[in-house]
């Protein structure tokens, strides 16, 4: 199988299964060296007894990895076919699951949580103040305005707009001292990412769509063979990720 004939395979292939990477894992590395461990920042406010929010849980893989009592735990997702894997996975354990988007009105009612988390998801400050308890916690980690750059100019060198240009830590902490909250942590990074297969590299532009705007093997085939020659002279095809982490909490006398 030629070059050509293996990344149109895995271009025929890509999909996405909750958010799960697994089908390029060993062929990539990223979230390697963060500053940061999310989970980690997590656990240091999280306790049993408290009622938590998971937004854009993607298929729960995230939340399940915390271990907390499913009793106290809901989560939202937007996308429909996460929504079906969460209904399967998540509703027979008795988490509180709803189908919902990060941006819209959380189907939950006022100060409902002591804590709201959301990895990589969308988020709406002033819906997250409303469900969230006096005092409660937001805390997410998300991707920044930059991610993958250096690999869309290679993959699609005309497109220059970033998809969220407001995804910056500086902006989301405004937004939510806006809307009533302390900022307790506010940190921003940008890290290596590697690809060390340009197959790899077509899975991965195919499920990121929205940064890689009208990606396809057959348009970007002179860019692949670049990014193939790329890899074969350096051993790897070298970008960086941005992300930022966001602790706030909401304000006691607020309503």
């Amino acid at each position: 199988m030629n070059y050509m004939e293996r990344w149109l395979a895995e271009e025929s292939i890509a999909h996405i299964h909750g958010w799960d990477f697994s089908h390029i894992e060993g062929r990539y590395a990223e979230e390697e060296d963060l500053p940061w461990e999310y989970r980690d920042v997590i656990r240091e406010y999280l306790k049993d007894d408290m009622r938590i929010l998971d937004i854009d849980t993607g298929g729960g893989e995230f939340l399940l990895s915390l271990g907390h009592p499913y009793e106290n735990t809901a989560a939202t997702e937007g996308y429909s076919p996460n929504v079906e894997l969460c209904k399967a996975e998540l509703l027979p354990l008795g988490i509180d699951f709803r189908a919902a988007d990060g941006k819209g009105k959380l189907p939950f009612e006022d100060k409902r949580f002591d804590m709201v988390i959301d990895r990589h998801g969308d988020f709406n400050a002033a819906e997250i103040g409303r469900v969230l308890k006096n005092g409660g916690l937001f805390i997410t980690q998300q991707v920044g305005a930059e991610n993958d750059r250096e690999l869309v100019n290679l993959l699609l060198p005309e497109e220059t707009e970033l998809p969220f240009p407001e995804q910056y830590a500086h902006i989301a902490a405004e937004e939510f001292r806006q809307a009533g909250f302390t900022i307790l942590r506010e940190e921003e990074c940008f890290r290596p990412i590697k690809f060390f297969d340009v197959g790899a590299l077509v899975w991965f532009a195919r499920i990121i769509e929205w940064e890689f705007p009208g990606f396809s093997v057959e348009k970007c085939a002179d860019r692949l063979r670049e990014a193939q020659r790329i890899l074969e002279e350096k051993g790897s095809i070298d970008a960086r990720i941005h992300r930022f982490l966001l602790v706030a909490r909401k304000a006691s006398d607020r309503a």
